[in-house]
């Protein structure tokens, strides 16, 4: 390892077997983590090419094992992701919408990285809500509701969970190839047809310019399409919070205000734009725009919310409760949720 650490440190390409015995070393255990360290900021400071980036993102996917679907679903397994924003709440919704008009969304989330609160954090402010799903479970919910939201386990991509946890102490969480492999190793994990990204610019992105964002869109898309998926990418700002509300109760309000066709326009407007493009992209809408209006549809009559209260209840949410917070008016859903001991408005 030590050798390997000292090639990426004097700018040298790694072979694919250098990368898989390196990834291997992480999944195992036997890399220290000053190694893991040491070689997350070589590859942060040399950075990797496209060869290298997707041979890392293979060994990732290969650490565990991947997802196996019904031949009937070929085609209609999609997922989305985001490079992170604050108050970007824009899966919660997105999800159930999806799954609403057809397609299987096995969505494999994060937890907060850098100052960004994850998705996951956001759903465990739902009392009882499960993030931790085998594979079965996964298959067996998306069956019963169309989409599910889980985090990484110890059989899915189990390298990224050491590295994801480690980029963010390292500060290499900014690196172009790890980044990459982080997202992709993931999806490719799924087993998905189609991915949409989401890929912010601006001050509280993790890329500040609009041209790094679209740097970091290309990578993506290169190495996802090199895996067999069918890419689409999307740039959009993140130079303010994404609707009114930051943190994970308050984001799930308003995820539940999106799902009712209300809450606050830019974030219905990324909603239906991420999701109007996966829907052209796996065939059940004839053109974006088309798809952009069914999926607004499936937030205004209903569907899409009640696609979100089975998931929660498939997830491990009591049906009560999981009821009270989707039908509920804002008191009852707030009395659900909890409140912070300290609240404190700030007027801009």
């Amino acid at each position: 390892l030590p050798a390997l650490i000292r090639k990426k440190r004097d700018g040298e390409q790694l072979e694919d077997e250098e990368i898989q015995s390196f990834v291997r070393s992480v999944t195992e255990g036997t890399a220290q983590q000053g190694q893991i360290g040491a070689m997350l900021m070589a590859i942060r400071l040399r950075g990797m090419d496209v060869v290298e980036t997707l041979a890392l993102t293979r060994a990732m996917v290969a650490s565990g094992r991947a997802l196996a679907w019904p031949p009937a679903w070929g085609g209609l397994l999609v997922d989305k992701h985001s490079t992170g924003g604050v108050g970007d709440k824009v899966s919660l919704a997105l999800a159930p919408a999806l799954a609403a008009c057809g397609c299987k969304v096995p969505m494999i989330s994060g937890r907060g990285l850098g100052h960004t609160g994850g998705t996951l954090d956001k759903l465990e402010a739902i009392p009882g809500f499960c993030v931790s799903q085998s594979p079965e479970q996964m298959q067996s919910i998306l069956e019963q509701v169309g989409c599910c939201i889980v985090g990484q386990s110890e059989e899915l991509v189990p390298a990224d969970q050491v590295l994801y946890s480690l980029r963010d102490v390292t500060a290499t969480i900014d690196s172009l190839p790890l980044i990459t492999a982080s997202i992709l190793s993931k999806k490719a994990a799924e087993q998905i047809s189609v991915l949409v990204l989401d890929v912010k610019f601006g001050s509280a992105a993790l890329c500040p310019t609009q041209e790094s964002a679209r740097e970091l869109a290309h990578s993506l898309v290169a190495v996802g399409e090199r895996l067999g998926i069918r890419m689409a990418a999307v740039l959009s700002r993140m130079d303010e919070p994404l609707g009114r509300c930051v943190g994970s109760s308050l984001e799930v309000l308003e995820a539940l205000e999106c799902l009712e066709g209300g809450g606050p326009p830019d974030l219905r407007e990324l909603v239906t734009a991420l999701g109007g493009l996966l829907l052209w992209q796996c065939g059940l809408a004839g053109a974006e725009e088309q798809g952009r209006q069914r999926l607004g549809q499936a937030l205004d009559d209903g569907s899409a919310l009640r696609t979100f209260e089975a998931m929660l209840g498939a997830q491990g949410v009591p049906p009560a409760i999981a009821h009270r917070l989707c039908t509920g008016n804002p008191p009852e859903r707030r009395q659900v949720l909890g409140q912070a001991g300290i609240c404190e408005e700030l007027p801009a």
